[in-house]
């Protein structure tokens, strides 16, 4: 290195690197015993200091002795600057596999001279610099920024001065050539879809393993309209979790999920398109059951579903949507205000422990207060005023709603065991005689809801223990488990150790082409599939009066 007055150009620090580069920028962790490598290693993973230390490590390694985990590492820490923000991860990996680094010690030192040829397209890790260009302007470009050749083998100069602004300034280095080869070499593998001369959509060409049986092409970008269209198009073997990843950010670039729900509901209608539309209504509503509880518009959505798969007799996926609903649903706390004991309620119940089942919403009055707090058809009572309505009789149940004018309601959204005892109901009608329950009755066949969370084998199992549960039933044991291996997807909720689910993301989250007017506030995105259920952890509580008018009413967070 040259002294404050001096000048060193990115070719020198290339030679620099392994010879006499000065190390002492980032903070070194001192060498411990070989017992103490798994704790270090947790420690390193938390510490922001020891994960730069990490990086550093990697980086200083000849590119040709970097292993799959150092790349691994200055991918995760390379990701986050804005010099590769707008690369799909390919391109990022092939970078950090030939980048070099390169140490400036000292502040005012000059890095490029004014019509120097330029080797290298560079990016500051630490520091910044500054350039004075011959007409006097100045810019100064800090952590995250770029600067050098473009992605052509033509020669290039620089324009102005270029000094450091701060001691041990950073930078990663990547020649022209290697720059040149990776991204013209990513430009071919690109596959453009193109719609009335304007470009839809944007795919890769990819290969995951070395014997050529895993390659496809991934999906990258495109317009919100024609990600949507690829819910039902085939997905390649690259691009499995595609899906998932448009579940999980669909919110960044549609202003409602009933623009998705929609035209799910119009390709329902063509039966070549069926089976994947229910697939993608199944993997919604076990991932982000959120967007249907407490969204009227959603909810009107899930019940028009389930009436066209029972219109097209699509018992066992019917079956796997309401097991879905019981199982990934929350508890809701609803208060309503009678303005008096002798007020009707807005709403007719069903069920009781004489039926052998719990008590449920059967209808609500429309535009009514009921109706505008959530409430609706196939909601379970749990609790009213602190007192238990999981084993309660019918009139029992109604002579506690009709005598408190303040009522204030749990219910869980039971579609499962509502069905169940809409068809006992039926079948009692047919025969003309009340079913009751015997007193050794096990509490397993009445399909109480704790008894929902269990494996779908001991729903099943439930099944074939009752011969009329067994005659309602489409599908036998096989054939359902069989659209459960289709639909890949988990009925029970997610187990925080088990988040991973099917495999990691291949690709970076989805993004428009075009700019939304309702785009929401981006959040980071992790890597994992979407299956780890995001927003799964809120609940609602609406107090609602029902001497109210409807603009009047407030809806209060629990």
């Amino acid at each position: 290195m040259t002294s404050d007055s001096g000048s060193s150009s990115l070719s020198d620090l290339y030679q620099a690197t392994e010879s006499d580069m000065d190390l002492s920028g980032l903070p070194e962790t001192a060498v411990d015993s070989e017992d103490d490598d798994d704790e270090e290693d947790i420690e390193r993973a938390s510490d922001p200091l020891m994960s730069r230390d990490i990086v550093r490590d990697c980086l200083e390694k000849d590119p040709i002795d970097r292993t799959d985990d150092d790349i691994e590492q200055l991918l995760e820490f390379m990701h986050q600057l804005p010099a590769f923000a707008n690369m799909t991860m390919s391109v990022r990996r092939e970078l950090c596999a030939v980048m070099v680094f390169a140490v400036v010690e000292r502040a005012g030192t000059i890095v490029l001279n004014d019509g120097e040829e330029l080797d290298s397209w560079s990016v500051i890790l630490n520091g910044s610099v500054e350039v004075t260009y011959p007409d006097g302007r100045l810019e100064i470009l800090c952590m995250g920024n770029s600067f050098g050749v473009s992605p052509t083998l033509e020669k290039e100069y620089m324009k102005g001065v270029m000094k450091t602004k701060a001691d041990d300034c950073q930078f990663v280095c990547i020649a022209q050539q290697d720059y040149c080869r990776i991204l013209n070499q990513v430009e071919k593998n690109m596959q453009k879809v193109e719609e009335e001369g304007e470009i839809v959509m944007v795919k890769e060409h990819r290969e995951l393993d070395r014997t050529g049986t895993r390659k496809g092409h991934i999906v990258i970008k495109g317009t919100a309209e024609r990600l949507t269209m690829h819910l039902v198009e085939e997905h390649s073997v690259v691009d499995p979790t595609y899906i998932e990843d448009f579940l999980l950010t669909y919110r960044t670039f549609l202003s409602s999920p009933m623009e998705v729900g929609k035209k799910l509901l119009e390709w329902f209608n063509d039966p070549s398109l069926r089976d994947k539309v229910t697939r993608v209504v199944l993997l919604w509503v076990n991932n982000h059951f959120n967007d249907f509880e407490g969204n009227p518009t959603m909810t009107t959505f899930l019940e028009d579903f389930e009436n066209n798969l029972e219109r097209e007799k699509m018992g066992g996926h019917l079956r796997l949507l309401n097991i879905a609903c019981a199982a990934k649903a929350k508890r809701r706390l609803i208060t309503l205000m009678k303005p008096s004991r002798e007020a009707p309620l807005p709403f007719i119940l069903l069920g009781g422990t004489e039926k052998g089942f719990g008590i449920f919403i059967d209808s609500v009055e429309p535009g009514s207060k009921a109706t505008e707090t959530g409430l609706k058809r196939g909601d379970q009572i749990m609790e009213v005023n602190g007192q238990n309505f999981e084993n309660i009789q019918l009139p029992k149940a109604l002579e506690i709603l009709r005598n408190n004018t303040h009522l204030s309601i749990t219910v869980k959204t039971n579609l499962f065991v509502f069905k169940e005892l809409l068809s006992r109901l039926a079948e009692e009608k047919r025969n003309g005689a009340p079913h009751l329950p015997k007193i050794g009755d096990k509490k397993g066949s009445r399909y109480s809801i704790p008894d929902l969370a269990v494996d779908v084998e001991q729903v099943i199992g439930l099944e074939k223990a009752s011969k009329k549960a067994k005659a309602n039933t489409v599908t036998g044991r096989n054939k359902l488990k069989k659209i459960l291996d289709k639909t890949r997807i988990s009925i029970l909720p997610q187990k925080p150790y088990n988040d991973i689910g099917i495999g990691q993301s291949q690709d970076d989250s989805i993004v428009g082409l075009k700019q939304s007017r309702y785009i929401a506030p981006t959040l980071p995105v992790s890597g994992t599939l979407s299956s780890s259920n995001p927003d799964l952890l809120q609940s609602h509580h609406r107090i609602l009066d029902f001497n109210t008018t409807p603009g009047e009413c407030s809806s209060i967070p629990k």
